[in-house]
């Protein structure tokens, strides 16, 4: 198999455009002028030679980390999906996180724990009080079930024109509506 080669500024670009997947960024990086970067880059990415080698290594990152459509949908469903209830016991206190679910946890963004002391008497009299706050940043549940309602294609914002029209159709659909419309008054 033959070796593909590139010149230095495409193989830096390869490997800078493989971060971040930013054309005009990697570009420069290659050290491409600011001014015809974004071009540069369309043109890189358009040759077949470049285009191969990145959407080759972009397919053996995916597999070795296991990145795969099932996997993304299946996080996606947890954080559209989770039931912050699970966040508490029977009595209403939070779980430590190590009890949570898998889902529930998942679903958890930020977590914020603050502790105050305060003291009040004087010398043995003195009564030391401390007090905990936490604050439970959750994943945005209407956020990620558009998510998964624009994967399945359930919200269109647009007509779907990929149907044919024949001009048989055109001509006869309005004697099968009077058809229609003669069965169902009779």
């Amino acid at each position: 198999m033959t070796e593909t080669r590139f010149t230095p500024k495409q193989a830096i670009f390869i490997e800078e455009y493989l971060v971040d997947g930013n054309g005009a960024r990697a570009a420069m990086a290659a050290g491409v002028p600011e001014a015809s970067a974004k071009v540069t880059a369309s043109r890189w990415l358009k040759s077949s030679k470049v285009a191969a080698v990145v959407s080759q290594r972009q397919a053996q990152r995916a597999a070795k980390l296991d990145i795969t459509a099932e996997r993304v949908l299946e996080e996606l469903a947890k954080l559209a999906y989770y039931d912050p209830g699970r966040l508490f016991d029977a009595d209403g206190k939070m779980k430590p996180v190590h009890l949570l679910d898998d889902v529930t946890r998942a679903a958890v963004s930020q977590v914020d724990v603050e502790e105050t002391e305060t003291s009040e008497g004087k010398d043995e009299a003195r009564v030391v009080i401390r007090s905990r706050t936490k604050k439970v940043k959750m994943a945005d549940k209407g956020q990620n079930l558009e998510r998964l309602g624009r994967h399945l294609k359930l919200f269109t914002d647009r007509l779907d024109l990929s149907g044919r029209l024949t001009l048989e159709d055109l001509v006869c659909s309005d004697d099968r509506k009077t058809e229609r419309g003669a069965e169902e008054a009779a």
